[in-house]
């Protein structure tokens, strides 16, 4: 954690959580409309290394640390992310229509766990909007040069026999957009969504989108931590079956294991992420590693907050990582500290590349 954010955190955290997620991005807004001080902020945070570099679904990533969906939704802060080092943003989750996700509050810190508890349910301004800001990136040459994942979701109130039209409809209006596309069914806060995990309903999702896509883009799958073991070995064949690129490894979870039982907003509906999360998620990248090997890429997300739980992932068998809590918690410096240690670790344990250590443990 930086020096100056250590000092600014407390005054963050005396709002609501939500709404110092706000103050912040407009202050982040402030700084990124200022091309030389986003220079400057590169030349402090931007980690440019060789043995960082990960060429993983097609795609080149100059580090392989990135931010997780969900934190910048409608890709707003794009040029500022890639400014504060980070490799690759994942973008959404967005719906193809406008939703405003349900109401506040619906996010809470348990700051001496580290974690956050969510149930945002997708707020974000829909598909013809992230197309729009997305389009002007390009066109005024300010698309950063990395890659940009964008993740789909389908809108609340789509019945769930069309739920396929929703993530069709998405793929359609984005696809010239995003480097890879991230199918989103294992969010806790849309209803039933998380039952489109298994089976037909996924079988039918995955075969219709990889028909349209005809392997122009990579497709990922994000899965729930809360998956049995038996029910995760299944989501991997059906990403086998339908020659998806990778998982994502894994969205909030809805237990509050390591949050103590007497804790205020506990019992708050809602994924958990940030550290309590991480030996669950570690365990799923472990278990799709070992039935897949390398014919699917691990993108690991859930708990990492420093380089040590990074370099543990990568070994368990992660090729890329991400972060969302504790980017709230360690603040702007989380990408540099976390790209900076995996660098010194690669260098400490002989390693010239992160694909040199992927699944190293297994």
């Amino acid at each position: 954690m930086s020096v100056l954010w250590k000092s600014l955190r407390p005054l963050a955290f005396q709002l609501p959580p939500e709404t110092a997620h706000d103050v912040a991005f407009a202050g982040l807004g402030a700084a990124q409309a200022l091309p030389p001080l986003l220079r400057a902020l590169a030349g402090r945070f931007r980690v440019e290394a060789s043995s960082l570099r990960v060429r993983a679904f097609g795609l080149d990533f100059p580090t392989p640390v990135g931010l997780a969906a969900g934190f910048d939704k409608d890709a707003r802060l794009l040029p500022l992310w890639h400014a504060l080092g980070f490799g690759f943003v994942e973008v959404g989750t967005v719906t193809p229509l406008p939703q405003a996700g349900n109401p506040r509050p619906r996010l809470f810190r348990f700051v001496k766990q580290e974690a956050l508890i969510n149930r945002m349910g997708f707020n974000n301004g829909g598909a013809a909007a992230l197309r729009a800001r997305l389009l002007r990136l390009r066109e005024r040459g300010r698309r950063p040069a990395f890659p940009i994942g964008i993740n789909l979701g389908k809108n609340r109130l789509t019945p769930m026999p069309h739920a396929v039209a929703d993530y069709m409809a998405l793929y359609d209006t984005l696809k010239d957009l995003g480097d890879y596309f991230v199918i989103n069914v294992s969010s806790p806060n849309t209803p039933g969504l998380r039952q489109l995990q298994e089976g037909t309903r996924l079988a039918e999702i995955l075969d219709r989108l990889q028909q349209r896509n005809q392997g122009r883009r990579p497709l990922l799958l994000k899965v729930a931590p809360d998956l049995e073991d038996h029910q995760l070995d299944a989501a991997v064949a059906q990403c086998l079956d339908h020659r998806l690129a990778g998982i994502v490894a894994t969205n909030t979870t809805t237990s509050r294991e390591g949050i103590p039982a007497d804790a205020p907003r506990r019992t708050e509906e809602g994924g958990m992420s940030g550290r309590p999360l991480r030996v669950r998620a570690l365990d799923v990248v472990r278990r799709i590693h070992r039935a897949a090997g390398n014919r699917l890429a691990i993108v690991g997300v859930g708990g990492i907050a420093n380089a040590e739980d990074a370099w543990e992932c990568l070994r368990a068998g992660a090729t890329l990582v991400q972060i969302y809590t504790a980017f709230v918690y360690e603040g702007p410096a989380a990408a540099r500290n976390l790209a900076a240690g995996l660098r010194d670790r690669l260098a400490a344990e002989g390693f010239s590349s992160i694909s040199a250590a992927v699944g190293g443990e297994n």
